[in-house]
C-alpha cells in the first residue's frame, strides 16, 4: 500500500479508460476525472470526496506537499477509479430507465393505449390506438356487409325459384317460326299477359276442377315505346270472334285451323296457340309472354295493402262473391279477384265493361306499385316480389329475377300519366250478339300503331263519344257549304292520330 502510495507522489499514473470510453485531455498535466458522478457510493468516492466530479482529481494533480500531493494523488487516482466506477453505473442506471420505460409501454399496449418503447398518452400511442379501434370498426362493417350479402343472395335465390318457365310454348313457336310476323322497330318490346282461369290445384275455389283445363280469361297486348317513355297496354276481349290457326295439343296431337270464340286457344293449345293467334290477328311480334294465375294476383293486390277503388252504385254479385257498396273504399285479395272477374253486378254485364274495369283497377295497381311506399321499402317491396313470382309462368327469356329486374327496370321511369290502357276497337258479333268483333279499319290502324311504335292517345269513352258526334256535325255542316265547322276537333282531322276509348295510370279509379 506503501509503494502504492510513493509511487502516486510523483506524477500520478494515468487512469484505466473504460472500454469505449473516450477520455479528455488530463488538465495542467494532472489527471482529470471522469465527469459523470456515480450513482452507487464505495470506498474510492468517499476517499476520492468530490474527485467523483473532476475537481479534486485535478487538485490532487497540483498539490505542492508531498503529503497532500500523494493525499491529493490518492484522491485523484481513487476520483478516477470512482470516475469509471461511475459511468459504469450510469450506464446500469440507463438500462434500467430503459427496462421501466419498455415495461411500462407494454402494460400500455395491453391496455390498448400505447405500444412497446411508447409512453401512453403520447401522439404515438394515440394514433396507434386509433388505428386499433378502425381496425375492430372495419371488422364489424364487413361483418355485416358479408351477414346482409348472404341474406340478399338467398332472397334472390328464392324469388328466382318461384319463377315457372314454359319452355313447351318455345318449343312449338320454334316449329313455325317462318309464318310469325318480323319484328318492325328496334328495342320496342311487345309483351302478352295472359290471366289464366284453370280452376285446378289452389284455384279449384272459383269453380268447378275440370281436370286442370284452362282458358285465358284476361288477354292484354303490352308494348313498351323504345325509348321507354311510353307504355300500352291492349286488352283484347276474351268473346271475340278469331282466327285460331293449327296447333299442337299438350298430348302431342294438333288442331286444326279455325275461326272461333279468342280464348279457346289457350284452352287448346297454351300460351304458344295464343301467342300464334294473337300474330295473326294484330301482325305485332310478340317479345315475350307471361302467365297469371288467380291466386298471385290476390297476393299482389295484398302485398301493396289493397288498391282503392270508387263506385259510383252498390255491387251485389253473388257469382262473384262480391258485395261492396258505393262511394270509395280499399279492395283486398278476395274482393280485389271478385272486382275484375264480375261481370252481372256492374252495369249491362258486358265484357266491354268487365275489361274497362279491369284497366282501371290495373292503372290503380300500378301507381300504388310505383309509389315511394313501395319501391322504397324492402319490407313493402319483397312481399310484393314473393307474390308476383310465385304467380307467375314466362318463356326462357324471362324466367329468372334478373330478366324481370331489367324489364321492371326500364319501365319504372315511364310518367303514370303515359301508361295506357285501352280496348281494341270492337262491337257485337253480327251473327251472335254474345260474341265480339273486330271494328274496322279503326283496329288495324290501332295495330300498325303498335307496330310502328307510334303514340297512342285515349280519352274517357264519353269523351271520345262527343269527338266522333262532334266530327260527324261538322262533316254534316260542311257537306254542300262552303264554311267549315267551328273549332274542329284534331282528333276528327284525317291526318291527326285517332284517339281511343281508355284510360292511364296517373288517372287511376278515382282520381
Amino acid at each position: 500500500m506503501d509503494a502504492d502510495v510513493t509511487d502516486s507522489a510523483g506524477t500520478p499514473p494515468e487512469p484505466e479508460e473504460p472500454a469505449g470510453a473516450e477520455q479528455p485531455p488530463p488538465a495542467d498535466g494532472a489527471a482529470t476525472g471522469q465527469t459523470e458522478a456515480a450513482s452507487e457510493p464505495g470506498p474510492a468516492d468517499v476517499t476520492g470526496g468530490t474527485g467523483g466530479t473532476g475537481e479534486s482529481g485535478v487538485t490532487g494533480g497540483t498539490s505542492e506537499s508531498g503529503e497532500s500531493g500523494g493525499t491529493s494523488g490518492t484522491s485523484g487516482t481513487s476520483g478516477t477509479s470512482g470516475t469509471s466506477e461511475s459511468g459504469e453505473s450510469t450506464e446500469r442506471a440507463e438500462r434500467t430507465e430503459r427496462t421501466e420505460r419498455t415495461e411500462n409501454a407494454g402494460t400500455s399496449t395491453a391496455d390498448g393505449t400505447g405500444a412497446p418503447g411508447e409512453d401512453a398518452g403520447s401522439p404515438a400511442a394515440d394514433a396507434k390506438g386509433r388505428r386499433h379501434w378502425l381496425r375492430w370498426t372495419a371488422l364489424g362493417v364487413s361483418v355485416v356487409v358479408l351477414a346482409a350479402a348472404g341474406t340478399g343472395w338467398w332472397f334472390y335465390r328464392k324469388l328466382d325459384g318461384n319463377i315457372q318457365t314454359d319452355t313447351t310454348a318455345a318449343h312449338e313457336l320454334d316449329k313455325y317460326e317462318h309464318d310469325r310476323p318480323a319484328a318492325v322497330v328496334h328495342d320496342a318490346q311487345n309483351l302478352l299477359l295472359i290471366g289464366s282461369d284453370s280452376r285446378a290445384g289452389n284455384n279449384s275455389a272459383y269453380g268447378r276442377d275440370d281436370g286442370g283445363s284452362q282458358r285465358s280469361d284476361t288477354t292484354i297486348l303490352l308494348h313498351l315505346a323504345a325509348d321507354r317513355r311510353s307504355a300500352t297496354a291492349v286488352s283484347l276481349p276474351r268473346d271475340l270472334m278469331a282466327d285460331i290457326p293449327a296447333c299442337g295439343r299438350p298430348d302431342g296431337g294438333s288442331t286444326k285451323a279455325q275461326f272461333a270464340q279468342f280464348n279457346s286457344a289457350f284452352e287448346i293449345g297454351g300460351a304458344a296457340c295464343t301467342i300464334r293467334t294473337v300474330e295473326k290477328m294484330t301482325g305485332v311480334r310478340i317479345d315475350h309472354h307471361i302467365v297469371v294465375d288467380f291466386n298471385g294476383f290476390k297476393d299482389m293486390v295484398d302485398a301493396v295493402d289493397g288498391v282503392e277503388v270508387c263506385l259510383k252504385d252498390p255491387v251485389d254479385d253473388r257469382q262473384a262473391h262480391l258485395k261492396l257498396p258505393a262511394g270509395r273504399q280499399t279492395l283486398h285479395g278476395e274482393q280485389a279477384l271478385g272486382f275484375v272477374r264480375s261481370r252481372h253486378g256492374f252495369g249491362d254485364g258486358s265484357d266491354t265493361q268487365r275489361m274497362d274495369r279491369q284497366q282501371q283497377f290495373l292503372g290503380s295497381l300500378m301507381k300504388k306499385v310505383q309509389s315511394n311506399g313501395v319501391l322504397l321499402n324492402p319490407a313493402r317491396l319483397y312481399p310484393v316480389l314473393d307474390a308476383a313470382t310465385k304467380s307467375l309462368t314466362t318463356d326462357p327469356g324471362l324466367n329468372t329475377l334478373g330478366d324481370l329486374y331489367d324489364l321492371v327496370r326500364s319501365m319504372r321511369d315511364i310518367p303514370t300519366e303515359n301508361i295506357r290502357f285501352l280496348t281494341v276497337p270492337r262491337q257485337p258479333y253480327a251473327y251472335d250478339g254474345n260474341r265480339d268483333e273486330l271494328v274496322q279499319p279503326d283496329a288495324d290502324r290501332l295495330f300498325k300503331q303498335v307496330r310502328d311504335d307510334q303514340p297512342i292517345k285515349v280519352a274517357a269513352a264519353t269523351d271520345v263519344e262527343k269527338a266522333k258526334e262532334k266530327a260527324k256535325e261538322g262533316t254534316k255542316k260542311g257537306d254542300g257549304q262552303d264554311d267549315k265547322p267551328d273549332d274542329p276537333d284534331p282528333s276528327s282531322s284525317p291526318s291527326a292520330p285517332p284517339v281511343y276509348s281508355g284510360t292511364d295510370a296517373a288517372s287511376g279509379m278515382c282520381g
